[in-house]
């Protein structure tokens, strides 16, 4: 077995980096964020990102925990369903941090895709369509115009018929 002593992962400095600039900018660390997949499930990982805890000011003399609001940024839609799934992603959260550290989610709704979609493989069209799809767009001065319309015209065209 080696000897760890002196070697740090370059995560282990990151967090140690980050972890108090998101605590004190958004009261999140990189835990609730590498966890998050986990924590929103399969039908909400993708759509939806933790922004910020905002937690209750306390006065000197109050010496109990009060939980704090979650905000989540969820995109279009998908809010609707997020907003009568909250319960369930409430005590996920709390069973993460151990704790009742949530009491409520506070969802916006904005983009929040920043993994890229997977682009799908482009149509191949019989070599008569695509000499007539070609001849269709060849008018067309703007290159980026040009190969939008040709990447419209493959789709429309490519399209198999509608069966009765």
């Amino acid at each position: 077995m080696a000897d760890r002593k002196g070697i740090v992962q370059i995560s282990e400095i990151a967090n140690g980096v980050l972890d108090p600039v998101l605590a004190r900018r958004a009261g999140i660390n990189t835990m609730l964020l590498g966890m998050w997949d986990e924590i929103a499930g399969p039908d909400f990982a993708e759509c939806t990102r933790p922004e910020k805890i905002k937690w209750p000011r306390r006065s000197v003399q109050d010496d109990a925990f009060v939980p704090g609001t979650l905000t989540i940024a969820c995109e279009g839609a998908r809010a609707l369903f997020l907003v009568h799934s909250q319960d369930q992603l409430v005590q996920r959260l709390n069973s993460v941090f151990g704790f009742p550290a949530i009491d409520r989610i506070k969802i916006v709704q904005k983009p929040v895709s920043d993994r890229r979609q997977r682009a799908k493989p482009e149509r191949k069209l019989p070599p008569e369509q695509q000499q007539r799809l070609n001849d269709l767009v060849s008018g067309i001065e703007d290159d980026k115009l040009r190969a939008a319309l040709s990447r419209l015209g493959k789709g429309v065209l490519g399209k198999s018929p509608q069966r009765g």
